[in-house]
């Protein structure tokens, strides 16, 4: 599967031409101190990494960046990353195209395939506290808080209460006929 569509977006693998945006939008502190394993600051050379290690989907990850359909602009990373605790689903965009819908509208591409082409039982997310806007996003999909948990952060260089949510199949599919 080298790309999902929505209506304005695309997700497809990442590649070289990535690189420059990528480090760009998660260089940005305000978005780096939402993720759990993305470090401040965010280099260059991580960015190539990503795309040469995670630029390719197996083994129950899936990395996809988030590109707009219209004008092919990189605005962002989603993927599932097989865990013990199953696959955990994680999303981020560039600050300049937060409150769009974009988190959304991908969120639910990429649930979609989980679901319906993976044939996944769950997923699971977390946002961090004082992110609450992820945690909307996530409640929108049909997921349920699952827990809370202090979880490393690596941008900020400490744990952080991380607040769990599981999102099944059939609240999923729920959601999505409503």
């Amino acid at each position: 599967m080298s790309f999902l569509e929505s209506e304005r977006l695309i997700l497809r693998t990442p590649r070289p031409g990535d690189i420059q945006a990528m480090t760009v939008w998660l260089g940005d502190f305000s978005v780096s101190r939402n993720l759990a394993k993305v470090p401040h600051p965010y280099s260059e050379a991580d960015s190539e990494d990503f795309v040469a290690t995670r630029g390719r989907h197996g083994d129950g990850h899936y990395h996809f960046t988030i590109a707009r359909k219209q004008d092919g602009l990189f605005l962002g990373g989603i993927g599932l990353n097989q865990e013990e605790a199953g696959h955990e689903f994680g999303y981020w965009l560039g600050k300049p195209f937060w409150g769009m819908g974009y988190a959304s509208e991908a969120a639910r591409t990429l649930s979609r395939f989980a679901f319906e082409t993976l044939d996944l039982p769950f997923l699971w997310a977390g946002w961090f506290h004082d992110n609450p806007a992820s945690g909307h996003v996530l409640a929108k999909l049909g997921a349920r808080h699952n827990g809370s948990r202090m979880r490393d952060c690596a941008a900020r260089g400490v744990k952080v209460l991380c607040h769990e949510m599981l999102l099944t199949r059939e609240a999923f599919l729920l959601k999505k006929a409503a």
